[in-house]
């Protein structure tokens, strides 16, 4: 029986002898968010010398935090250098074979140039590690929507959307009225070139009329596996993807019942897909809605005939929602992220004919949270590099070091203005749900806060997903009130309730067809918990969150008879009619899943599970935000939730509408203000300032 290898990451940072850290002064402000930088991707060069990384920042000008190339001594002994500094957002970093470059996605924009690609199109540019200095490598008109670098070729190859017509009835009546929009008929797809190994002009090579959502290259550049669907959609991407490979011109399907027919769901979201360096075996994410995410191999045989299976992950929670899988350069592994107890660490699966986990049951994984890795084989033996964050850090690039004594080393200080700051506690706790069941979250407690201090007064802070879970790390987070209420005086508990992973599968299939029951009653348990250890004020609990933690702060608020006054409330981006989110949302498998059917068939599920119809219990003055151009909870339910306080059962509430913003706030400006928005509100309504 294969199993996982042991964790490569028990991050303990040493002690360094460096001179004491300055005295921690300063209280932190929602002003001090736009100062925090943030470590996206990393790529390790082939020699394993250096390491580029891309740094996101806040320009309060520009209102928006872009991406740029930075470069650093694999070592650690000399100072990173941005590679870039015009914040086109790079991103996708991947080096040249030779270790002079690294090639990007970025969007350049030159003032007076409305060609590409100085339009501020998305194009692949190659950028020389010496000056500095990018070159474009495409110049799309349209831009280009993915890239991969194949090494032994030297070639890019990327993807350039393009729309086709459907034929069949009412196609010719569409056309001739061209200018109305119609609910089918045309659809967005892809096209993919290949550029390079000593060709001037791009070769077009697959053109499938199907929408690649992504795609990657072997070494050789021979073999090209994507994932496809009919559209760019959600609601075909969730349910219809499939992965597919090319080579000799030719598309074949490798079979897809492993991760539709024979997973836990068919509605799988499929993700991070990376080729093994030999281009034998793919491997991807498949993400669900209501289920652990699983891992999904496939491999050719000696017949030339392709098989897929899920990988035997055991116990062990594979983190979904973008977590990064590829094939490792140290080994014969299959890098990925796991979660547990609010920690993710970096680990490498076996991918035999055997595959299993199993032998991670039991092992209790250090308070630290990996969000990007990358792996080199040198001479000197195989090298880690990781971005990680933990409950006293944010997040920093740092290094695998194989000593036993101190096995990790940060590398980087990408804050030091935060060296001065106030930081609250950050830890991981757990207690009892009314049914037994063992529940954990984060808990942050103001700076120097000790147990026995006066109570304190509590926000719990929903993470979105479910799917999903809260980390035990530091981090500055205004969509769910990470640091800026603790930094206030407040005590804030972020609940892993029922639904949320790496508490095990039965706690995450748990809450199918219990919305709004089951992870209701964890959260209030957690909140008792902290009431009954004498850390939290029980007249003084507001509660708050975005998304599905919108739509809790929704069903909490409105629960009769609760056994917890919420004193105030901040509802973001929330569901409030579950039928409405079927029909408007733009990915409806999530609601069939979890209602166990469409609604006319568990009408009664639907109904229970839809806050709208306890709207009338609700004495928790409530403040509402939401993005002007949510697709994913639109402005249509947190409208409905702003007309029955205000207009019909007469509870304090604010309406905020965030003009043109998606599903999550991307301006500057419109962080801060929500910040500003919950402090005030919170102070208000708990505290009793004005």
């Amino acid at each position: 029986m294969r199993c996982l290898h042991s964790f490569l990451v028990l991050l303990v940072v040493a002690g360094t002898g460096v001179a004491q850290p300055p005295p921690r002064t300063h209280t932190i402000t929602p002003d001090d968010y736009s100062s925090i930088a943030v470590p996206t991707e990393l790529a390790v060069s082939p020699d394993g010398k250096q390491v580029a990384y891309c740094l996101a920042t806040w320009d309060t000008k520009a209102d928006n935090r872009r991406t740029d190339l930075w470069v650093m001594a694999a070592d650690g002994k000399s100072k990173p250098r941005p590679l870039t500094t015009d914040r086109a957002n790079d991103r996708h970093p991947k080096w040249s074979a030779d270790g002079k470059a690294v090639y990007v996605l970025r969007n350049h924009r030159q003032d007076g140039k409305k060609e590409p690609p100085f339009d501020g199109s998305t194009q692949v540019w190659k950028v020389p590690v010496e000056d500095g200095k990018p070159t474009a490598v495409t110049s799309i008109k349209t831009g280009v929507s993915g890239y991969d670098y194949a090494p032994a070729a030297d070639a890019v190859f990327y993807t350039v959307d393009d729309e086709t017509t459907d034929t069949g009835d009412f196609a010719k009546l569409r056309a001739r009225y061209d200018t109305l929009e119609y609910g089918h008929g045309k659809r967005k797809v892809s096209e993919v070139f290949r550029l390079g190994g000593g060709e001037e002009k791009a070769e077009k090579v697959i053109a499938e009329k199907r929408y690649i959502r992504g795609f990657a290259v072997t070494r050789d550049g021979k073999r090209v596996a994507m994932i496809s669907a009919l559209d760019d959609s959600v609601l075909k991407s969730e349910g219809e993807s499939r992965v597919d490979v090319w080579e000799d011109g030719k598309v074949v399907t490798p079979p897809t019942e492993a991760y539709r027919k024979k997973a836990a769901s068919p509605w799988a979201w499929l993700e991070s897909l990376t080729l093994s360096p030999d281009g034998k075996q793919f491997a991807f994410c498949a993400i669900f809605d209501g289920y652990p995410a699983e891992v999904v191999v496939g491999g050719q045989g000696s017949d030339g005939q392709w098989s897929t299976r899920l990988l035997d992950r055991a116990a062990v929670h594979v983190r979904g929602y973008g977590t990064p899988l590829h094939w490792l350069r140290a080994g014969p592994q299959l890098g990925g992220l796991v979660e547990s107890q609010g920690s993710v660490a970096r680990v490498g699966f076996l991918t035999g004919k055997s595959d299993s986990l199993t032998g991670t049951i039991g092992i209790t994984l250090p308070s630290v949270v990996v969000s990007a890795y990358d792996s080199v084989a040198t001479t000197a033996g195989p090298q880690e590099f990781m971005v990680v964050a933990t409950p006293t850090e944010f997040a920093e690039i740092g290094t695998y070091t194989g000593n036993a004594d101190s096995p990790y080393r940060t590398l980087t200080d990408l804050n030091p203005q935060t060296a001065t700051w106030k930081l609250p506690s950050v830890r991981h706790v757990t207690w009892k749900a009314a049914d037994g069941t063992e529940v954990g979250g984060v808990l942050e407690l103001p700076p120097d806060f000790k147990k026995g201090d006066k109570k304190l007064p509590l926000v719990v802070a929903i993470h979105g997903g479910p799917t999903t879970a809260t980390h035990t790390e530091l981090t500055f987070d205004p969509h769910n009130g990470r640091l800026y209420f603790s930094a206030r005086g407040y005590a804030v508990l972020c609940p892993n309730y029922r639904g949320s992973t790496g508490y095990g599968d039965k706690f995450v299939t748990d809450l199918i067809g219990r919305e709004n029951d089951i992870e209701v009653k964890d959260i209030l348990a957690g909140i008792q918990h902290l009431i009954a250890e004498g850390i939290v004020d029980p007249d003084r609990v507001g509660v708050m969150g975005w998304s599905n933690g919108g739509y809790l702060t929704n069903c909490l608020i409105s629960l009769k008879d609760s056994p917890v006054k919420f004193r105030a409330a901040s509802s973001g981006a929330g569901i409030v009619d579950t039928v409405a989110e079927w029909g408007f949302n733009d990915e409806p498998a999530y609601p069939r899943v979890f209602k166990k059917g469409l609604p006319w068939e568990t009408p009664d599920v639907y109904k229970k599970t839809s806050p709208t119809y306890q709207l009338g219990n609700v004495k928790t003055p409530t403040l509402i935000h939401v993005g002007g151009g949510d697709e994913r909870c639109p402005p249509g339910h947190s409208r409905m939730l702003y007309r029955a306080l205000k207009e019909y059962v007469d509870v304090p509430t604010q309406l905020v509408v965030y003009p043109g913003e998606p599903h999550g706030l991307t301006k500057y400006s419109h962080r801060k203000a929500k910040m500003e928005w919950d402090l005030a509100w919170f102070d208000k309504y708990l505290l009793g300032k004005n």
